[in-house]
């Protein structure tokens, strides 16, 4: 079990759901047809539109709204420089809607990514009933406890869950520290941790085939196997 047991990937989905909100926020915004939706969209009946999600003309980041507070912190020209100046940013918004911007968007990439990491251990047979059953298929047990698939899951509970939960919150936090703090080539904390989880899989699995081409005395020195 690994410390980050979930991967990046509970914060790629949650950077995707982001994505999925402003691009049909911004649909319902300026659309022909789907602007005149009724409640959701900004010509239509009863329009909530304000609340949900407002855009200037020939821009494609929410300027107000549910969506500009669920939009990515791009560095820290979009939040600290205006704070340490006492200014609002580009789009005339109050240093306490930037505070609660960037608290709500660590909270919601933090949050989203822990829903999203039990979501995927339960869907790729990573939870403590499937990882059980694999032991079991296996042979192997844990030492001073019987060979039973039931004893095995109730090990494995405290163990799994709240590192699936710790590994979700782990990568959130990161991905939002490192929108907030901007990065070389103004990537996305999002991009970042892909970059990282690729090359990290790419040297395990290098190291993997450097294992079986050694001795066997010399692998089992090194733990190799």
């Amino acid at each position: 079990i690994r410390l980050v047991y979930a991967s990046n990937i509970p914060v790629i989905l949650m950077a995707a759901l982001l994505a999925n909100i402003n691009m049909f926020t911004l649909l319902f915004w300026s659309h022909p047809t789907l602007s005149r939706t009724p409640i959701l969209g900004q010509n239509g009946w009863a329009s909530a539109s304000a609340y949900i999600g407002t855009y200037d003309p020939g821009q494609t980041t929410a300027s107000g709204g549910f969506a500009w507070y669920a939009s990515m912190v791009n560095g820290v020209n979009d939040w600290l420089i205006p704070l340490l100046n006492q200014q609002g940013d580009v789009f005339g918004h109050s240093l306490t809607q930037m505070l609660v911007h960037v608290v709500f968007y660590v909270a919601l990439m933090t949050v989203g990514s822990m829903v999203f990491a039990k979501f995927w251990i339960d869907t790729t047979n990573m939870g403590t009933k499937d990882v059980a059953k694999q032991i079991e298929r296996t042979g192997m047990q844990i030492p001073g406890f019987r060979k039973n698939p039931k004893v095995l899951e109730k090990i494995l509970e405290n163990y799994i869950p709240p590192v699936t939960y710790f590994s979700g919150a782990f990568v959130g936090l990161l991905a939002a520290g490192a929108d907030l703090l901007g990065t070389v080539g103004n990537a996305t904390g999002t991009g970042l941790l892909l970059a990282v989880g690729i090359i990290l899989r790419t040297y395990e699995q290098i190291q993997k085939e450097q294992a079986m081409e050694m001795h066997p005395m010399i692998r089992q020195f090194f733990g190799a196997d």
